[in-house]
């Protein structure tokens, strides 16, 4: 299994959009919790700006399918979003 990093910036409504599909975000990260090693917004100040998604996936094509599911992409949420593999090499995530 693999890591890839997504991070996604809220779009000019992203706050409204947000608050219209939390219910269902939570819903969702209730049912496919597994499939993230982290996920959570990115606040600048008290705003919230965007969010971090580090999704377990055997490949890309599997992590974007896993983050197109979630709520808030197809809500519109996210103006852009950039993915790259994650592979640690210190800290907690890391194996060695």
């Amino acid at each position: 299994m693999k890591l890839f990093a997504f991070y996604c910036r809220d779009g000019e409504h992203g706050a409204f959009f947000r608050e219209h599909t939390q219910e269902a975000l939570l819903e969702h990260f209730a049912e496919h919790g597994e499939h993230f090693a982290v996920a959570g917004p990115l606040t600048k100040g008290e705003a919230v700006v965007g969010s971090l998604l580090i999704i377990k996936a055997m490949d890309e094509a599997e992590a974007r399918e896993r983050l197109e599911a979630i709520p808030y992409f197809a809500a519109g949420v996210w103006q852009s979003i950039r993915a790259d593999e994650f592979n640690p090499l210190f800290g907690d995530w890391s194996k060695g």
